[in-house]
């Protein structure tokens, strides 16, 4: 059997943190197998597709290294990869139910729902459709066809027992058959529901392997019986616990959270991503964190997702971002951070503004951030924040410091960083001071800033008048 797996994306907007992190456990399941990736664009809820979300999504699968081996700009035979463009198929298997009495016509006004959902709610009860319309006579059924009374199909629900679902992550679940609505399988509109086209498209692609959320366990029952009543063999299923926000609740587009290219857009790599939602829900069996895409491939084990959901933490990607930016070659990094430096440089050599960008490579955890970390660099006088403040005022040494080191500058005639290393260390031996209080003071009257690259490298660019200006 060869292992297809698919992303089926909406085309509502930028591509959420959550929804992508489905995307590279399917891919990596896909890919270990040696598998196909399919991409399927999932737009039945056309009220809510945002105009170029679609490239929106291949310009994100491109940008995290996926290959699509099938798709809409890539079709292998199983297309059309748009539900949009599939309605004709979906009505003629929707009405091949209705035939087989798996599934009905349902004439129901929205004031006759409506009603039902009062009586529900006055009863403290979820709504469920009451099935009144596969009650209908065969002879009604065609009256209200043939005087274009609107319809929509519904999928016929057993009423007791129960159905399994058999999972890779949580194994057997019974849902009990009496809390399955007869769910819509196509609108009035002509367009299939969610679940419907999922299936009837699953089928029909021949896909082998659905990664979905774990918040649609009891929906993929209804998808078992869809399955059951076609007669066609069910795919093997994992479903995955969500990942919540830095405040604890389901990431999600519509609450605003990230979406992987305002990541990108701020300066964080695809790699690094990648890598680090890989990482949110599903564990290797070393202690290894850092992987390549073959390395992600090769350990994935689809048995190792948790049951449990995994928090998404800003600073932990930032961290695994710092060790993409790190492991760059230095023309890739300046090509890159390049992108994000706004300063004005006008007055600015090139090869000034490169070995300040550098000294920052290995401090940086995303693009924008270098605007911050070098903010010093571009203005005359400098405000330290209270941490400055109270080291400073901490030990009067701190100011003998600052004055010994601002009095070796002044005789620097050739300014550069061996010139500038020994100048600190002539205060050093001067003052007999070490460590903390011998650099600290001199980084934050010369800087603003109490940590940061190496500290000549630091002075050096500042340059010496500004710093003789900061010390004094």
């Amino acid at each position: 059997m060869k292992v297809r797996t698919r992303y089926a994306p909406s085309p509502t907007g930028y591509m959420h943190i959550g929804n992508l992190r489905t995307a590279i456990f399917e891919y990596l399941l896909a890919k270990k197998y040696d598998g196909l990736f399919i991409l399927r664009i999932e737009d039945t809820d056309q009220q809510r597709e945002v105009e170029g979300a679609i490239d929106f999504i291949y310009k994100t699968l491109e940008l995290c290294g996926f290959v699509i081996d099938e798709g809409p700009n890539n079709d292998k035979g199983y297309g059309p990869y748009i539900q949009s463009e599939r309605k004709a198929i979906y009505k003629k298997y929707a009405e091949e139910l209705v035939e087989k009495g798996k599934a009905y016509y349902c004439f129901c006004s929205e004031e006759e729902l409506n009603a039902m959902r009062e009586r529900a709610n006055q009863r403290h009860k979820p709504f469920l459709y009451d099935g009144r319309c596969s009650r209908l006579s065969k002879e009604k059924i065609a009256e209200n066809l043939a005087n274009g009374v609107p319809y929509v199909i519904r999928q016929k629900m057993p009423k007791t027992g129960v159905t399994v679902v058999d999972d890779i992550i949580y194994g057997k679940i019974k849902i009990d058959n009496s809390i399955l609505d007869d769910q819509i399988l196509l609108k009035s509109d002509g367009f299939p529901t969610y679940n419907f086209a999922n299936v009837i498209d699953d089928h029909l692609m021949e896909i082998t392997h659905v990664i979905r959320g774990k918040e649609y366990l009891d929906q993929t029952a209804k998808y078992n019986l869809l399955y059951e009543a076609f007669g066609w063999e069910k795919p093997i299923y994992a479903h995955v616990a969500m990942v919540l926000g830095e405040d604890g609740n389901k990431l999600s587009k519509r609450n605003g959270d990230a979406s992987f290219m305002d990541l990108y857009n701020e300066g964080y790599l695809p790699a690094a991503i990648v890598n680090y939602l890989s990482l949110l829900g599903w564990s290797p069996t070393t202690n290894q964190e850092v992987f390549t895409m073959d390395e992600l491939i090769k350990n994935f084990d689809e048995t190792r997702i948790s049951k449990s959901s995994s928090q998404y933490d800003v600073k932990k990607l930032k961290w695994f971002n710092a060790q993409y930016i790190k492991k760059m070659s230095d023309e890739e990094y300046l090509n890159w951070i390049k992108k994000f430096f706004t300063q004005d440089v006008s007055d600015k050599s090139e090869d000034w503004i490169d070995k300040l960008l550098l000294i920052y490579k290995d401090h940086l955890n995303y693009g924008n951030e270098i605007n911050e970390l070098t903010q010093n660099f571009f203005i005359d006088s400098i405000s330290l924040d209270q941490e400055a403040e109270e080291f400073l005022n901490s030990d009067p040494i701190t100011k003998d410091v600052t004055d010994c080191f601002a009095s070796e500058v002044e005789k620097i005639n050739d300014w550069n960083t061996d010139n500038i290393n020994a100048a600190i260390n002539n205060v050093k031996t001067t003052l007999g001071v070490k460590g903390k209080l011998l650099y600290m003071p001199i980084r934050i009257k010369a800087s603003g800033f109490m940590h940061g690259p190496e500290l000549a490298d630091t002075i050096y660019l500042i340059g010496k008048d500004t710093v003789l200006e900061r010390l004094k």
